[in-house]
């Protein structure tokens, strides 16, 4: 089974692993296809950026027969960037670290606050946040995913860049890992008032022993980088917070 992913506007990372650059933030989605079930990794920024994603995934999916949709949807973390588009995938099995529920409903307000700082209409940070999808499954440690022919592992390796940091590895020739904002490529790592500094280079040790050397990791933002860049932003994030 091999997606085709050219010219679609989604880079292949695999036969059935892919993903997407979406615009404004450059925010990651990442599409990981089965035989029978078939995972979105991050939903976008809006209802409309999460509702593109899922026709350009049922797009993809088409050729494949059996009406393929997305079934799973993982979240690394709660920011507006990553989780707005959720309730455009109603009906599906949504995962997020254990306590990302609490934020959805008690930091609402801020959720929508820092989407409109960040540049989102109002209206329409509102009107998502509003119809917010709550992980029906909490990962405390590690969950596995069949999807038929392909493996999935959701690790909470957090707290890190927040409180509830998810990553997202598939199996396969050469093993891909959706790392969330626990690394960025685009530019320096962002700390805001929900990070927890003190173990965020934990959490990378933690993704990197997961992943291993020849893994491709993919940033929440920018360009998929390999082990020793995962290994040096660690180092860098530990000498910026005085961390070892």
């Amino acid at each position: 089974m091999t997606v085709l992913w050219e010219g679609s506007g989604w880079e292949a990372l695999g036969a059935t692993v892919g993903r997407r650059r979406l615009p404004v933030w450059d925010c990651t989605a990442g599409l990981v296809v089965g035989e029978h079930a078939v995972l979105m990794v991050d939903a976008g920024s809006s209802l409309g950026e999460g509702a593109r994603l899922r026709t350009e995934a049922r797009r993809l999916l088409a050729p494949l027969g059996m009406d393929r949709r997305v079934t799973h949807l993982a979240l690394t973390h709660p920011h507006f960037d990553h989780v707005l588009g959720a309730a455009a995938f109603a009906g599906v099995e949504v995962f997020g670290a254990v306590g990302i529920d609490a934020v959805f409903v008690h930091e609402r307000a801020e959720l929508v606050a820092d989407a409109v700082r960040n540049g989102l209409d109002p209206d329409d940070a509102a009107k998502a946040a509003e119809v917010l999808v709550r992980p029906r499954h909490q990962v405390s440690g590690e969950w596995t995913l069949d999807l038929g022919g392909v493996q999935v592992l959701l690790a909470n390796v957090g707290p890190g860049h927040t409180a509830h940091d998810l990553v997202v590895l598939v199996a396969g020739a050469r093993e891909v890992v959706f790392c969330g904002d626990l690394v960025e490529e685009s530019g320096a790592p962002q700390a805001g008032p929900d990070a927890i500094p003190s173990h965020w280079p934990a959490a990378l040790d933690r993704l990197l022993e997961l992943g291993g050397e020849d893994a491709l990791y993919v940033p929440g933002h920018g360009a998929v980088v390999n082990a020793d860049f995962v290994r040096s932003q660690r180092d860098e994030l530990a000498a910026r917070f005085g961390v070892s």
